[in-house]
């Protein structure tokens, strides 16, 4: 709906202001969406689908396999993803992620195929996020980093973890 501009002039300083603001603000909907979108989309972990295949990828790097367990919706898990692990996957950590309540398939270590909730019940987990550490024969080789950290010594914390998993393997 568009303001006749012989309208303008009549509407009060405080209205006119209003409705300059909700203008603008209508204007950069579409440009925010498509900015949280983006965030969103930086923010991914892969799914895990096949943690032999993807446990040999890391170990043949000489790097412990990372899983992410995190539940949809999680704030924390979002920010664990945004700030930290989304970037160390993008520079070539193995990382992938397990969804807790999810029933989409995946090859257990044993190769027996399960879901992301049982795994996540075989695995004890109760809170998200919770990252894993794996290394041969799907044996976990540092400790768990379970819920959320302050951010400042989240980075350390996890840090830590890979090198004693380096180390373990």
């Amino acid at each position: 709906m568009a303001i006749h501009s012989s309208l303008f002039p009549l509407l009060t300083p405080r209205r006119r202001e209003w409705l300059l603001w909700v203008g603008a603000s209508l204007t950069a909907l579409p440009v925010m969406a498509q900015v949280q979108a983006s965030r969103s989309a930086a923010a991914t972990l892969p799914a895990a689908q096949s943690l032999p295949d993807e446990l040999a990828r890391a170990l043949k790097n000489k790097q412990p396999l990372i899983v992410m367990v995190s539940l949809d919706g999680c704030v924390f898990c979002r920010q664990a993803r945004q700030s930290h692990l989304s970037p160390m996957q993008k520079a070539g950590t193995p990382i992938v992620q397990v969804d807790m309540r999810n029933n989409q398939p995946v090859l257990d270590f044993a190769g027996k195929l399960t879901t992301h909730d049982e795994l996540t019940r075989q695995w004890k987990v109760s809170i998200t996020p919770t990252l894993l550490f794996f290394g041969p024969g799907g044996k976990e080789v540092a400790e768990r980093m379970e819920g959320a950290y302050l951010p400042d010594f989240y980075g350390p914390y996890l840090e830590e973890r890979m090198a004693r998993g380096r180390r373990a393997l």
